[in-house]
């Protein structure tokens, strides 16, 4: 019996999966991510590129697929294999950063971004990484993971500025189709092959949840801030490169900017997120912090003439949504039901690539027949909603998720020992899968028996 307590490290294998899939993952989100701060520079030269509507499409194309096809990959998996999906992904991505690469005009580099984003592995990942890796270390290996996006995120606008000098932005293209094609080699040598693949609720979305998911109103909320989010970014970045051009600063000077505000932004948000967490006002902390947002738009707007006006509007974004982005996966795994996290969070990324798709293309179109001044009034409508929206939403309760192996056994067991689980002191949710061998408990920050649940699962073992 293997308890979500256990203070055993991790193996050398799911050290290994861990490490190996957050550098594929990384390597894939720095391709996509590299082009953002210098991409507006490079279009200007290009048949087309004199049209901002399509600058916008170009720039945020890969999210169309990339939400059309995330939970349809994740299912692909299911079907024929982790590896064969991330390969075809890779592929995929590949493929498109190489016809980026040699794109005569805009309309090329639209299509080559929409094959990028076709690549969509991040579901495919997950899934790998669950079945890599025993149900208490779970979470350790999904946070790994998922900090390479903040990481990889900074570093990319760091360096960017720096290879487009060096290399171009084809050259760019060029080292992302590279590296994608030398993750695959990573995959095939370093990741582990797993014994068993199968289904796991709390990283795979499932089709017969999608309908409960969407129908959910606080998660609805959550959704439609991470589209506001990723639809803000994604303006951004048709905006600020060119306003720092204009106010005498070298592109490839930018990253002087980009890396003391990320620094110094992610050094702010620390303490903010130790204090939500552990007081339980996660909801005051987001609602703030969307508010942040939200004068972020007023202060870029007043201060589009100066850099150190641009600075100082960039840290009170980036503060902002560092501290939104962090907060709002964790927000998902307290609302979502138990037995649905997976689809909850498939639904949440989804979203969030569409936001990336329509925040770039809406953001091009007001910039071509509207100006700078229609893109932060579009913006602050978008998070002026969100605002009410999150205002208005339940507190979440001060809970955490836990997981547990449980030995083989007949459904009708199953639901007998996930109400004995749910009855247990501290415990709000409780569900035990047959198929997947796994009992998923939502419990209390404070109260929760951890012993006892154990207790009750060795008893069941034992008869």
């Amino acid at each position: 019996m293997i308890d979500s307590s256990a203070s055993e490290k991790m193996s050398r294998t799911e050290l290994r999966a861990t490490v190996g899939l957050a550098g594929i993952y990384g390597l894939r989100m720095f391709g996509l991510f590299i082009i953002l701060p210098v991409f507006a520079f490079y279009a200007e030269h290009l048949p087309g590129g004199d049209n901002y509507t399509l600058i916008g499409v170009a720039l945020g194309a890969y999210g169309l697929t990339q939400a059309i096809l995330q939970i349809p990959m994740g299912w692909l998996s299911d079907r024929i294999g982790r590896k064969s999906v991330i390969y075809l992904g890779l592929i995929l991505f590949a493929a498109g950063s190489f016809i980026a690469a040699m794109a005569g005009d805009i309309y090329w580099i639209i299509f080559g971004r929409i094959v990028q984003g076709a690549g969509a592995i991040s579901a495919a990942i997950m899934a790998l990484a669950a079945d890599l890796t025993r149900e208490e270390h779970r979470t350790k290996a999904m946070a790994t993971i998922g900090m390479t996006i903040g990481t990889v995120f900074a570093i990319s606008l760091v360096v960017a500025p720096i290879l487009s000098q060096w290399i171009g932005v084809p050259g760019i293209f060029i080292v992302t189709g590279v590296l994608a094609l030398v993750a695959i080699i990573i995959v095939k040598t370093l990741i582990p092959d797993p014994q068993i693949s199968r289904f796991h609720s709390d990283t795979e979305a499932s089709a017969n949840g999608i309908g409960s998911v969407l129908m959910d109103t606080q998660l609805l909320r959550l959704n439609y801030g991470i589209f506001a989010l990723h639809a803000t970014l994604m303006t951004l970045w048709l905006m600020i490169p060119l306003t720092l051009r204009k106010a005498g600063m070298a592109i490839e000077d930018h990253w002087q900017i980009y890396l003391p505000v990320l620094f110094f932004s992610m050094l702010l948000i620390i303490p903010v997120i130790i204090y939500g967490e552990k007081k339980a006002k996660l909801k005051q902390v987001f609602v703030i912090a969307i508010a942040l947002l939200l004068c972020s738009q007023a202060a870029m707007a007043m201060t589009t003439e100066t850099i150190m006006g641009t600075v100082f509007a960039l840290l009170v974004f980036f503060t902002a949504f560092n501290l939104l982005e962090a907060s709002l996966p964790s927000l998902i795994s307290k609302i979502a039901p138990v037995g649905a996290k997976g689809t909850a969070i498939g639904i949440y990324s989804s979203t969030q690539f569409l936001g990336t798709f329509a925040g770039a293309a809406i953001g091009g179109y007001l910039m071509e027949h509207h100006g700078h001044q229609a893109i932060y009034l579009f913006c602050s409508g978008l998070l002026a909603l969100w605002l009410i929206l999150a205002y208005t939403m339940k507190a979440p309760a001060a809970v955490r998720s836990k997981m547990y192996q449980v030995h083989e056994m007949d459904v009708n067991k199953s639901r007998q020992l996930s109400q004995q689980l749910a009855a247990l002191p501290g415990v709000r949710e409780a569900l035990v899968l047959a198929h997947e061998r796994v009992a998923y408990l939502k419990v209390d920050m404070t109260g929760f028996d951890e012993e006892r649940v154990s207790e009750l699962l060795e008893d069941k073992e034992d008869k």
